[in-house]
């Protein structure tokens, strides 16, 4: 598995005094991307948090999904936390070692109290002393937040005097992107008052089986104020995997007001990744999760179509100088300013979303523009199915036979080592494949390598007419 070392240097540790009866939550940043650039130490954010413990204990929680595992427990991992000041709010996201689970607390503008938010994207130092504070933070006397560092230490710092280093695997990457994708397809499925809401999550498991998830999925179904778990997917139910993945939502139950769940439409008896929200004042917690405990958001190829294409690519150039810090991307103004059309605006925001440069609010039903601080381009560049896919067009292997018409679907073969496989397109742009893997999946993990393959010679056919009689003598054999 290819990795790289993600080198994280902070001016101090992370800490949480008590300054003049109020406590003061200093969270020190890394190096991170605001509007005038790269910054070593960006400073977002200094005031008072209207609900101090549950911001403390949202925080903690995002720290145990960027520290836990919750498939193959014996592996260690752990990656600080990510900011994102939109201006008006603070998120912090995390995403699990396993690649299955991707957490983020958003604190929204009714939950800070003074200085303006500032606009950048950053990782924020939470060490275990910062961990034992939080947790021991009681009462209601006043927190006084401070999300970088403050004037003094901007003028006196010498260097930075805290350094990690941490393995960054291209598999954590992907699934870090890959998740907002799916998210963008989610819809609110269920929403439960606060008391119904902290008696089902106190009734689900903590602990995973030995074999790391080896258990029949779960499914909950709306059922008046409350949810009702099955092992069906009935019409209406909603997957939940792996339920004790949802542990780290225990860190805020007394303070919460309402839970939420998102997903997409029923896709059969398949399992699908879903979204839980925990309401709270000022503020909500998300854990995300993947179809299946042993199955992580990096092999899901929801993007896989948009990076395949060049007028994405180009379409996300645009759009991406376009983006503000917005803490909600507008789609509309976005296609009025780029003189793109909504689709292609849309199609731009998957690809940059795989880039990390922008997430996905399901809760607001928008991208939101932030810039991962690390090489997220890695996503892209060194996927396996898109790069496998790139050599199959590179090699010549793809050959296109009857385009899709009303008549019928359109079929192409595609040469891989000593087998050929047979693509068809059905109306509406549905590719299956007689390969292994869409036996396996049918689409529901994105295409294969042979789809893709055909997608994009599609793609250049139609944007590239042939120039030579060679090329001309081999499209008349592909329609024979």
């Amino acid at each position: 598995m290819s990795r790289s070392i993600q080198a994280l240097a902070y001016a101090r540790p992370s800490a949480l005094t008590t300054e003049g009866g109020a406590g003061l939550l200093g969270l020190e940043t890394s190096g991170g991307l605001t509007p005038a650039g790269r910054e070593a130490h960006p400073q977002f954010f200094a005031g008072f948090l209207s609900a101090p413990q549950a911001a403390a204990r949202g925080l903690l929680a995002v720290a145990d999904v960027a520290a836990a595992r919750y498939y193959q427990r014996t592996l260690r991992a752990s990656l600080d936390p990510v900011v994102t000041a939109g201006g008006d709010r603070l998120r912090f996201e995390s995403f699990s070692g396993c690649c299955g689970v991707y957490a983020r607390l958003d604190v929204l503008p009714e939950g800070l109290d003074g200085a303006d938010t500032g606009h950048g994207t950053t990782n924020v130092d939470v060490n275990n002393p910062l961990r034992e504070a939080l947790s021991r933070l009681g009462g209601d006397e006043p927190l006084h937040l401070r999300v970088g560092p403050d004037e003094l230490a901007v003028t006196t710092l010498d260097g930075p005097l805290v350094e990690k280093k941490v393995p960054l695997p291209d598999r954590w990457l992907r699934g870090f992107a890959e998740a907002q994708v799916i998210t963008a397809a989610f819809d609110l499925r269920a929403e439960l008052p606060a008391a119904e809401a902290v008696r089902f999550l106190r009734s689900l498991p903590r602990t995973a089986t030995a074999s790391g998830g080896g258990r029949a999925p779960l499914w909950v179904v709306p059922a008046g104020r409350t949810l009702r778990p099955t092992t069906h997917p009935v019409p209406g139910a909603v997957c939940l995997p792996g339920p004790e993945r949802l542990a780290a939502l225990q860190r805020v139950l007394r303070h919460a007001t309402a839970l939420r769940v998102y997903g997409p439409a029923g896709q059969g008896g398949a399992t699908t990744a879903a979204a839980w929200e925990v309401a709270m004042p000022g503020m909500r917690l998300t854990l995300t999760l993947s179809p299946e405990p042993a199955r992580g958001f990096s092999g899901e190829g929801a993007a896989l179509e948009a990076l395949a294409t060049d007028e994405a690519a180009a379409d996300a150039d645009l759009v991406c100088v376009l983006l503000s810090w917005e803490p909600r991307v507008d789609i509309a103004d976005l296609a009025a300013r780029s003189g793109l059309t909504p689709p292609r605006v849309r199609a731009a925001l998957t690809r940059l979303g795989t880039a990390g440069r922008v997430g996905y609010d399901a809760a607001d039903a928008a991208y939101f523009h932030r810039e991962l601080p690390y090489d997220a381009h890695r996503a892209e560049t060194r996927n396996p199915r898109l790069t496998a896919a790139r050599a199959l067009l590179a090699d010549g292997a793809v050959h296109l036979h009857t385009p899709t018409t009303a008549a019928g679907p359109g079929t192409a073969t595609v040469r891989s080592g000593e087998r050929h496989y047979q693509v068809r397109e059905a109306p509406g742009g549905v590719l299956s494949c007689t390969c292994r893997w869409w036996a396996d999946y049918r689409g529901r993990r994105g295409p294969c390598k042979h789809a893709l393959a055909v997608r994009m010679a599609r793609r250049d056919r139609t944007t590239t007419a042939p120039t030579t009689a060679a090329a001309t003598t081999a499209a008349a054999g592909d329609l024979r």
